[in-house]
């Protein structure tokens, strides 16, 4: 994995279409209890290189029920976004994740797990790409019907402050989901520790 992750870290392959430039922003381990698939990394991520270091992974550690501490260790998690660069900035938030990264790198990367891990989809871009025909009429019919996808999936909305109204107008998610997924996470942290 240590090798993979380096020819990651110096992939240029879409730097023609990145503003601020390639910096893929990966943590893996090959024994990662759970795996985050993500959509892209903001500008933050980008500048300081280190995954879900803003306002939506303070979100995301909540939901999960854990620490920094935790959550920055690899032998916990590994986190891979759908797009592993910073795609800059759209009209109304951050661009979709690059294309080219998810088909190049993910297969790859999920041949290195040793066991099974649990893989987090966080957003539509991650749900619909390994859901495929799977994936609900949209995202709030896909995380409503999370069970569906389990033990290998657990799809979630993306924590970004920008979706703080989704989980408003759905109680169902912090009141039944939420608690599960905690479960799950505290369960996953639990074995061979």
């Amino acid at each position: 994995m240590d090798t993979l992750v380096e020819e990651i870290r110096r992939c240029v392959i879409c730097k023609e279409g990145l503003g601020w430039g390639p910096r893929p922003v990966v943590q893996l381990s090959s024994s990662s209890k759970i795996i985050i698939v993500g959509q892209a990394p903001g500008r933050r991520v980008h500048e300081t290189g280190i995954p879900w270091n803003d306002a939506s992974g303070k979100t995301l550690r909540a939901w999960l029920g854990i620490n920094e501490s935790v959550f920055y260790n690899p032998e916990y998690f590994s986190i891979m976004p759908m797009g592993f660069c910073y795609p800059g900035k759209g009209k109304s938030g951050d661009l979709p994740p690059r294309t080219e990264c998810a088909p190049l790198w993910h297969s790859r990367i999920m041949d290195l797990f040793i066991s099974k891990p649990l893989i987090l989809l966080i957003g539509q871009y991650a749900q619909r790409y390994y859901l495929g025909k799977n994936y609900k009429s949209g995202l709030t019919e896909t995380v409503r019907a999370y069970k569906d996808y389990l033990p290998q999936y657990f799809p979630l909305p993306h924590p970004s402050p920008r979706n703080k109204n989704w989980v408003k107008i759905n109680p169902w998610f912090e009141e039944e989901v939420i608690p599960d997924l905690r479960e799950r996470v505290k369960d996953l942290l639990k074995r061979n520790s």
